[in-house]
């Protein structure tokens, strides 16, 4: 009986801690992420939230849907995806190809702006070039409300808080 008791008792309480925990608040940002003028397949861009060692936590957006190209974003393949398959469902669009652009609603955890964390995209396009850091910068409020211009397939991003 006593057991049975410490049983009840402690599942209650790991049911308490579970419900306790608040999501997480997000911030939107629509952002639009412009391309070069480039000959050929459309580009897979991926953003992501790293740390100030460049540690991957958090995958925001996955542009293309096809996962046989995954590994062609080799850094967050490698460091992300590739080990542990988070659920992109959500958060995939289309590929757009050379001089287009594309529209996307970030959800940005809150605590992590002005908090000393980074904000990258990569880009690849299937047998041409990967860009690691095709742009990447400081996660603030100043960083968010400014074009920021590319380095490899993107031209620029601009986002804009919703």
């Amino acid at each position: 009986m006593k057991t049975f008791i410490k049983l009840s008792l402690g599942v209650f309480c790991m049911g308490l801690v579970a419900f306790s925990q608040s999501p997480v608040e997000t911030t939107n940002y629509k952002c639009l992420i412009q391309l070069t003028n480039y000959e050929g397949e459309g580009a897979y861009v991926v953003v992501s939230i790293l740390d100030s060692t460049d540690t991957y936590l958090e995958t925001l957006y996955v542009q293309g849907e096809d996962e046989e190209w995954y590994r062609d974003i080799e850094e967050w393949w490698k460091n992300l995806y590739g080990i542990r398959r988070p659920n992109l469902d959500a958060i995939v669009g289309e590929t757009v190809t050379g001089g287009q652009r594309k529209m996307a609603v970030l959800k940005i955890p809150t605590d992590k702006i002005d908090a000393g964390f980074k904000l990258r995209f990569e880009s690849a396009v299937e047998d041409q070039e990967y860009y690691k850091d095709d742009i990447e910068f400081e996660l603030t409020k100043e960083n968010l409300s400014s074009k920021k211009e590319g380095k490899g397939f993107i031209r620029y991003v601009r986002m804009i808080q919703q």
